[in-house]
C-alpha cells in the first residue's frame, strides 16, 4: 500500500474555523458582495460566495476580527489583500440543494492580506437610550418629594 504524498504546510498564521458573514468589494471589476468564512488568520482568510471574483486581483473585506487573533477584544477590521486561488465547485447534476450542501455550489476564495484598517466601534451615545427615569411612572407625590429637597 503506497501512503499520500507529504504535503509541506505554507501558511505562516494559525488558522481557527469560524463561519462569519463577510461584506466584499473588489476593485478591479466593482464586484460587491456577501461571503462566508470557513476560516481566518491574521494573515488571510479562505471564504465562499457566489460572486464572480478574479485570481490575482485585489479585494476588501470588513469583519470583526475574533480575540483569537487579535489576542485582545475582537474588533471591526477592514482587510486589504490579494485572491491567491479560486477553487470551483464540482459540476452539479443541476437539482436543487439542502441548506447543508449549498457550499459545494459556491465558489471557494483564499485570500491573502496585505493590510487592515482597525474601524471604531460603534459609539452607544447616552442620548439614544431612553432615560431609565422615563421608563418609569412616578408617583406625584414622590416627585415632589424630591423637588422640595433640592431646594
Amino acid at each position: 500500500m503506497t501512503s499520500p504524498p507529504v504535503q509541506v504546510e505554507r501558511r505562516v498564521g494559525q488558522r481557527f474555523p469560524y463561519v462569519l458573514a463577510v461584506p466584499f468589494r473588489q476593485a478591479t471589476n466593482s464586484v460587491e458582495g456577501m461571503a462566508f468564512t470557513q476560516d481566518l488568520s491574521s494573515r488571510g482568510v479562505f471564504f465562499f460566495s457566489d460572486a464572480p471574483l478574479i485570481e490575482g486581483s485585489e479585494i476588501e473585506l470588513t469583519l470583526r476580527m475574533p480575540s483569537e487573533i487579535t489576542l485582545g477584544e475582537s474588533m471591526p477590521v477592514r482587510c486589504r489583500g490579494r485572491i491567491l486561488r479560486i477553487i470551483r465547485p464540482a459540476a452539479s447534476s443541476g437539482m436543487a440543494l439542502p441548506d447543508a450542501d449549498r457550499a459545494e455550489s459556491k465558489i471557494g476564495v483564499a485570500v491573502r492580506f496585505e493590510g487592515y484598517e482597525y474601524l471604531a466601534e460603534p459609539a452607544e451615545s447616552a442620548n439614544t437610550f431612553p432615560r431609565v427615569a422615563s421608563l418609569h411612572p412616578q408617583r406625584e407625590e414622590d416627585r415632589l418629594a424630591h423637588a422640595s429637597t433640592r431646594e
